[in-house]
């Protein structure tokens, strides 16, 4: 049963730093960006080449980032320059890495069992997924603490007033979305090392993913202030794992994961978008903003 704990805490993690990113464009920036589902496997693609030649497993996910942040500056360069929909343009750069994923594998799975990885060592392999996530977490909140983090933040909740101030929101954005999908290629390439192989179909369903563990996350964690929105995150991402795992513990084929997700993210939602107070009340708004219990109520 500790065997299960931990993988699910290793999974959880290691899906959590693709969840940061996916919080940068979803949460911070307010672009849907569907390209992550191409990121995430290109990572895991860029690690199995690296690892065919030799390279060093560290050097592998480094050289991950970096492709990812490529991959997220032609989504954001295609939204800014070519005036694309956002959405739009994440769907045309995932498509397009599906070949660019393929092309970099030669074939659809790349086993690395061979390979020599980050878990390569006498170090067990949750300790190395912790250090690494919480490097990325505590990078990513020292970024957003910077004038230029604040910029992207307000690009996101205002981007005319950005503009009024003489500031190019296209660069804010586009540097958004390197940082971004960086981070979900740096995933793929910690899940295939984990794994110990590289599948072209791995990012499916990635971008269902990471939005369902930040709306648990914030349903959680809803009015708590002294939480940071990146901690939500990555509890968002345990918890389900967790719920995936125990469906699939009590029986449900694998088959039917992607049906299970759906029901999850319905389930999160339902959970956000319902607002309680305290002592259990319905609360709703009325056209002030001032919320009233139905005990208020006329």
């Amino acid at each position: 049963m500790i065997d299960f704990w931990i993988s699910i805490l290793e999974q959880g993690l290691i899906f959590g730093v693709m969840v940061l990113g996916v919080y940068i464009t979803y949460k911070i920036l307010d672009f849907p960006d569907l390209s992550v589902d191409g990121s995430f496997p290109l990572g895991a693609a860029i690690t199995a080449q690296s690892l065919s030649l030799g390279i060093n497993p560290f050097i592998a996910l480094f050289l991950s980032f970096l492709v990812g942040m490529v991959s997220g500056a032609i989504t954001g360069f295609l939204h800014v320059k070519y005036k694309i929909t956002n959405l739009l343009s994440g769907i045309l750069v995932m498509i397009g890495l599906y070949s660019v994923n393929l092309r970099i594998m030669g074939k659809a799975n790349v086993p690395l069992f061979n390979k020599t990885t980050i878990f390569s060592n006498n170090i067990k392999p949750i300790f190395i997924i912790v250090i690494i996530t919480f490097i990325m977490k505590l990078l990513l909140d020292l970024f957003l603490k910077t004038k230029f983090g604040f910029l992207v933040k307000a690009t996101g909740d205002n981007p005319k007033l950005v503009t009024s101030l003489g500031i190019n929101i296209g660069i804010t954005k586009i540097a958004a979305l390197m940082i971004s999908n960086g981070l979900v290629a740096l995933s793929g390439s910690m899940m295939a090392q984990y794994q110990r192989f590289s599948d072209v179909g791995m990012g499916r369903g990635i971008i269902v993913m990471g939005l369902a563990s930040i709306i648990f996350g914030q349903s959680i964690f809803k009015g708590t202030s002294f939480i940071l929105p990146t901690t939500m995150a990555l509890f968002g991402s345990l918890l389900y794992k967790t719920s995936t795992a125990f469906a699939l513990k009590l029986g449900f084929p694998p088959t039917d994961l992607k049906l299970i997700t759906s029901v999850i993210v319905i389930i999160a939602l339902a959970i956000n978008n319902k607002k309680f107070s305290f002592k259990g009340k319905k609360l709703f708004t009325i056209g002030g903003g001032r919320r009233v219990t139905n005990s208020e109520s006329v």
